[in-house]
């Protein structure tokens, strides 16, 4: 049983914090009392200052929309206000973002038709002072569009939303290739059905995905992030992009998004990415990086060294073990693995585990949970419901695989469970082979003592987007979340986050998890966000 949520002590703030330097003003009017005491409380834990009246010091101000700011501060001292006055959208993404976010979609401005584009806004206000999925906007006011927070996103979008109800929307398509699609549509539909990508737009997230590959490989991880959280929105899309203009408002889509979306479905393709690709530098770094093992760091070195090509690189004597076999099979690495022979592995792991061991759990996460229709790996996540019995499984499971010639060759194992150390968490990481094949896939198995299985299974699954959240939100309630556990955390006084002891909470399902930190339960496929 899940443990009760106790109160706990606002956390000192962070002078390093992602509002550090902000001075803000909240204007109350459209906002519950709970939630603008939540929003104060996040402010000032993560570095801000906030104010209580419009003076010198303010940096910004947050309103819920242009009406219910000019209740509070006149048109006058707004206009000689030299600061940023934006959407509480802004706050929420960049809470949930765990970053401060562009403000230039979040502005609002104080036009000649201000008042009424405020009362045409505050109409798609929810009644609880929330954003609705789908706010006014002009050429003079850009108010970002998305949704108030994912919890209702995820919980009263799929309760009240569903394939049918698009049809008695206002300008809702009369079919799956109609124009136009509007953000709240185009939500509803993405959140009535299953993950079942159309795969539509290609063109797009197949650009996307090389600038994901460069970016990390340049060791900019918070761009390639953002291009990573737009890839599945676009996936889902039940039509094909003709114009930027059908995924203002999406989430994930910003500006910066929309004009390369707008770029490539005009040109066929983008030249930030073509400009990448003639950079030596860039392009050689980004090549070395994607081979496995080879990170950032390392990548520039081999640059450094004069290195050029993946040819280049098999003479050179830094390589680890690893890094050699990443190189060796490089191409078997990055070929994707269908859905049903991820689907036949995974039984054939599970009937070699209980070979092994009878009654051990052994489930294939990542991508293939999730339902995606190929996978660029395996990720198997294994227990045993008696809480003991996984101890020095791993080792008897990896040799009786090799026997079998499903596992080729080893590029990290460690065993804790046998040593009692890193939470009993046992790792594989290595190559394998489908059954009659020679191509090499890329598996990894994470043994977990039952206890913490669940917190396994949910980091395993992923998305990554899901499990940031999921991170950002522990954080705020006080405690610090892996895949090894839930604990309690306090911050000492160089404002850095520390775990207060070493045992987690105890609890046996995901879904027990999600609840305890407030998150709306997702099945697994459900989690491509």
């Amino acid at each position: 049983m899940a443990p009760k949520a106790t109160k706990n002590r606002t956390p000192s703030p962070d002078p390093n914090g992602i509002f550090a330097g902000v001075r803000v003003l909240l204007v109350e009017n459209g906002v519950q009392n709970r939630r603008l005491q939540i929003w104060k409380q996040k402010l000032v834990q993560m570095g801000a200052t906030v104010e209580e009246n419009l003076s010198k010091k303010v940096t910004h101000v947050l309103a819920m929309d242009l009406k219910a700011l000019l209740q509070q501060v006149s048109r006058e001292r707004l206009t000689r206000f030299k600061g940023s006055v934006i959407h509480y959208q802004w706050l929420e993404d960049s809470l949930r973002l765990g970053e401060k976010v562009s403000e230039d979609l979040y502005t609002i401005k104080l036009d000649s038709e201000g008042d009424n584009k405020a009362d045409k806004s505050s109409n798609q206000m929810q009644g609880n002072g929330n954003a609705s999925s789908e706010v006014e906007s002009s050429p003079q006011k850009r108010i970002k569009s998305s949704n108030e927070d994912v919890e209702h996103f995820k919980s009263e979008s799929r309760r009240e939303m569903d394939v049918n109800a698009l049809s008695e929307a206002p300008n809702s398509p009369t079919s799956s290739d109609s124009l136009p699609h509007t953000a709240s549509t185009v939500n509803a539909l993405q959140q009535s059905l299953p993950y079942s990508p159309p795969d539509l737009n290609k063109n797009i997230t197949e650009i996307f995905g090389k600038l994901i590959n460069i970016y990390r490989a340049l060791g900019e991880d918070r761009r390639s992030f953002s291009y990573y959280k737009a890839i599945p929105v676009i996936e889902k899309l039940p039509f094909k992009i003709e114009s930027a203009d059908q995924v203002k408002g999406l989430p994930g889509i910003g500006k910066s998004m929309q004009d390369h979306i707008q770029e490539i479905v005009t040109t066929g393709k983008l030249s930030k990415l073509e400009h990448f690709e003639k950079d030596e530098k860039v392009r050689t770094i980004s090549l070395f990086g994607e081979v496995w093992g080879i990170g950032p760091a390392t990548a520039l070195k081999l640059y450094e060294k004069g290195h050029r090509t993946l040819d280049d690189l098999k003479n050179d004597d830094s390589l680890t073990h690893s890094q050699r076999l990443g190189l060796k099979y490089f191409d078997d690495i990055k070929t994707r693995i269908p859905r049903h022979e991820v689907q036949e592995m995974e039984c054939l792991l599970q009937k070699a585990g209980e070979e092994v061991l009878p009654g051990v759990v052994i489930l294939c996460g990542g991508s293939f949970r999730r339902g995606k229709a190929s996978c660029g790996d395996l990720d198997v996540v294994i227990t045993h419901p008696d809480g003991k019995s996984h101890k020095g499984f791993l080792s008897r499971y990896v040799k009786h695989l090799k026997e079998m010639k499903f596992l080729r060759e080893d590029l990290v194992f460690t065993t804790h469970s046998e040593q009692g150390t890193d939470s009993d968490v046992d790792t594989y990481f290595g190559l394998c082979t489908y059954p009659g094949r020679e191509l090499r896939h890329r598996i990894d198995f994470k043994v977990y003592p039952r206890d913490i299985y669940a917190f396994g299974l949910i980091a395993w699954t992923g998305n990554d987007v899901l499990n940031r959240r999921l991170r950002l939100l522990a954080e705020s309630k006080g405690y610090r979340l892996d895949d090894t556990g839930l604990f309690p955390a306090t911050h000492g006084s160089d404002g850095k986050q520390g775990v207060k002891g070493s045992v987690s909470l105890k609890f046996d399902t995901e879904k027990e998890v999600f609840d305890f930190l407030g998150f709306p339960w997702l099945e697994p496929h459900e989690r491509n966000l």
